[in-house]
């Protein structure tokens, strides 16, 4: 049998051993040690921002986002269906729900549909902008920058600015993506809105096995949530368990930010070889999604359009030791979602049936990537 090519793994071939291995000889291996501001310094100049806080997961930082950017219990937030769920659930955290919209043909949220909702079916008070079916609150829209693309931030950062919206970047699988062109050139996912989360899961780009990094526009904010990730520790020592609000367990260890600064150091590394491999499948005449013009991705996923054959496509690929993976399940249609208000979604329901994603490892070698490639034009 042709050996096995996984959709998206780690790539563990830097100084993981070696810090690993400091970090437990050295004892620290909990939510303090020297890594951790180790690994929050690289991250933050890697994007060019002032500070990053680390925490347990992308989750866990959009929970802490969200939060900090004000979302109360009863209101609404605009958010996309095409995502995975752990972009929604958050919302639910804090006692909010969310309105489900459209993508465009990045795979984000479509800006002019958040304003057309922003403009037909609410009312802007002076005290915020309000749903006219519901009554509520909406508060905030939280843009995921999908499979290393961007969201159209100018649109949506104009229409936050006019109807008073925060806005939340989940920016978990856009890790060093920036525009290269437009107002925000030069500016990377998760700096343009008023927080930005990334994640480190085990499949991204680059991994702590689990655990994410939030930046912020506001420093005092950022550092709120640094404090509440901590239990909310109060005053500058540990030591005497003061406590002035309710936190959350919500710290990166050190032991995962040992293998995130071995990690980070190989991002360039990781974007150039994930580019290269992009452009190869192109190449070798494989449909892949672009990305958008004006931006210089991190080519963390690669979408195959299969022309409305996502599932016989994975199977075939499957009795060929080939890994693949559909696009998630658009959210407004999963059962803990199903009451929640679904705004014009056209586009959405399109790339759900087209969109298969690919072997896209850091590890795949150029064989790797022709042995997939002949196997998608064989089965299509």
């Amino acid at each position: 049998m042709n050996k096995h090519i996984p959709l998206s793994v780690p790539n563990l071939k830097g100084n993981e051993l070696k810090y690993l291995s400091r970090a437990i000889e050295e004892e620290w291996v909990s939510t303090a040690g020297p890594y951790i501001a180790r690994f929050e310094d690289m991250i933050a100049k890697l994007v060019k921002a002032e500070k990053a806080v680390a925490c347990q997961s992308g989750t866990a930082g959009l929970h802490l986002a969200l939060m900090e950017a004000g979302v109360k219990r009863g209101d609404l937030v605009l958010v996309p269906t095409l995502t995975f769920i752990a972009a929604v659930n958050p919302i639910t955290y804090v006692g909010a729900d969310p309105v489900f919209m459209d993508c465009d043909d990045s795979l984000c949220i479509d800006p002019q549909k958040v304003r057309y909702f922003c403009e037909n079916e609410c009312e802007k008070t002076d005290g915020g902008l309000f749903e006219k079916a519901s009554g509520r609150r909406v508060s905030a829209v939280v843009p995921v920058h999908v499979f290393g693309n961007i969201a159209d931030m100018e649109s949506l950062i104009d229409v936050a600015a006019e109807f008073g919206l925060a806005v939340v970047e989940d920016a978990t699988e856009a890790l060093c993506s920036k525009f290269i062109s437009g107002r925000y050139a030069g500016r990377y996912a998760g700096t343009i809105g008023d927080v930005g989360v990334f994640s480190f899961n085990g499949n991204k780009i680059m991994t702590t096995g689990g655990g994410g990094m939030i930046v912020a526009r506001d420093a005092e904010k950022l550092a709120h949530m640094q404090k509440i990730s901590i239990q909310a520790k109060a005053g500058e020592s540990d030591h005497f368990y003061d406590h002035d609000e309710i936190g959350y367990n919500y710290r990166l260890t050190n032991v995962q930010a040992a293998l995130g600064v071995a990690q980070a150091e190989q991002m360039d590394e990781f974007i150039a070889t994930k580019k290269r491999n992009y452009e190869l499948y192109k190449e070798l005449g494989i449909d892949l999604l672009l990305f958008s013009d004006n931006v210089a991705p991190n080519y963390w996923f690669y979408s195959l359009m299969t022309g409305g054959r996502v599932r016989y496509t994975m199977d075939e690929l499957g009795k060929r030791n080939i890994d693949s993976r559909p696009i998630w399940k658009l959210i407004h249609t999963l059962k803990p979602y199903r009451g929640s208000r679904a705004y014009n979604i056209e586009k959405a329901y399109h790339y759900f049936d087209n969109i298969l994603n690919i072997p896209c490892s850091t590890n795949l070698s150029e064989d790797d990537v022709r042995r997939v490639a002949g196997a998608i034009k064989e089965i299509l």
